[in-house]
């Protein structure tokens, strides 16, 4: 299915193939009239993670924790999200902040149990294209989306965080899956620290003055077209730090992808196409920073958008895949100069531990490396 569906009526007479149409070719697009106003910006309530134990111990005294990769991704196991106690969510929402995304299986929630359990992290947000107040409904990809680019401005399947278009994109999403096919559909995740972090530190000064231009535009036209669904709101073009800190973690993570970003602000045209190419390749080459997850009916994944992105993996299964997503509301996206990279703080804690351990030895070093 093309997303500009008016162009399949466009046969070239030399190829045999669609003529890409712009897609304000097409009424349904050109004529939509959003019922909301662009939002204003607000300022959430202090992260609940920030009121969690460092420790985590009562989240870890019922859940044991797996972690998947080195960079991302933690499963907890013999637990259900639906039994823990307010202490235990704001650990979890920290274990979140730490590790990217957190994941669950065979779970018992309710999609009323799930948005209930999500308000105690914030006020619920809710997509451009959602019409239901409390959730949005998650399907797989099953579009070849090499071919269907061609016919759609916005590259659907690209990673990206949730609408990081808003002035307050989301902080948490939790996804819950209600049907899955046994094979494909499933989901991977990047982490923003390590993308941050594998920056050469020429680039990551570089990247630190820029503001990324994020975009609805282009899915706005497309999922009037693609989805057959009004946006509830105007297209908006936010001018966020390309670099930011997190509010919990105080550190800094790439805030770039490739589903909303569309230039940088301080550049010029080819500039700005020069430096997204190479994001496109730092993302799609990021392995070592990421986690891929091969969802189950009861399987949940609870991430945060301020520190990774994400992207569904198309496939040609048959099976129904339905997601329920809730989200919250994040702080309206920031850089903090004195904030730190995840590998810049992990090498100073361990060198701050070697000179303790040095000087509790009585042992001292000696600064210019010559015989005592």
């Amino acid at each position: 299915m093309a997303a500009n569906l008016e162009s399949l009526k466009h046969i070239s007479p030399d190829s045999g193939f669609p003529i890409t149409i712009h897609p304000h070719f097409s009424p349904r697009i050109r004529d939509h009239v959003p019922p909301e106003p662009i939002r204003e910006e607000i300022i959430p309530e202090k992260d609940r993670a920030s009121f969690a134990d460092p420790e985590k111990r009562a989240l870890f005294a019922v859940a044991k924790p797996v972690d998947l990769t080195e960079s991302i991704g933690t499963v907890l196991e013999n637990v259900q999200l639906s039994q823990l106690t307010p202490q235990q969510l704001d650990e979890l929402a920290l274990l979140v902040n730490e590790r990217g995304v957190v994941f669950f299986r065979g779970q018992d929630l309710t999609t009323d149990g799930q948005v209930k359990l999500f308000e105690h992290y914030g006020i619920l947000d809710r997509h451009p294209a959602q019409k239901d107040a409390r959730h949005v409904v998650i399907r797989g990809s099953r579009e070849d989306h090499r071919e269907i680019n061609k016919y759609t401005p916005w590259p659907s399947g690209e990673w990206h965080a949730d609408t990081s278009f808003e002035i307050n994109p989301p902080s948490y999403s939790l996804l819950r899956m209600e049907e899955h096919p046994p094979v494909g559909g499933d989901t991977a995740w990047v982490s923003g620290y390590g993308l941050y972090d594998t920056l050469s530190d020429a680039m990551k000064k570089f990247v630190e003055g820029l503001h990324a231009v994020h975009t609805s535009r282009l899915q706005y036209d497309t999922i009037l077209d693609l989805w057959g669904a009004g946006p509830n709101r105007p297209p908006i073009d936010s001018h966020h730090p390309a670099v930011r800190t997190h509010p919990v973690t105080k550190l800094k993570a790439l805030n770039v992808n490739t589903g909303f970003v569309t230039g940088f602000a301080e550049l010029k045209k080819h500039e700005s196409d020069k430096l997204l190419d190479f994001f496109n390749l730092h993302l799609h080459s990021a392995d070592d920073h990421s986690v891929r997850w091969k969802w189950e009916v009861g399987s949940v994944a609870m991430w945060d958008n301020r520190c990774v992105l994400h992207r569904v993996i198309p496939g040609s299964y048959e099976a129904p895949r339905r997601g329920i997503r809730t989200t919250v509301f994040g702080e309206k996206p920031f850089y903090d100069p004195s904030s730190e990279g995840r590998a810049e703080r992990e090498r100073r804690l361990k060198k701050a531990a070697t000179n303790e351990q040095s000087d509790n030895s009585g042992v001292k070093e000696n600064p210019i490396n010559t015989p005592a």
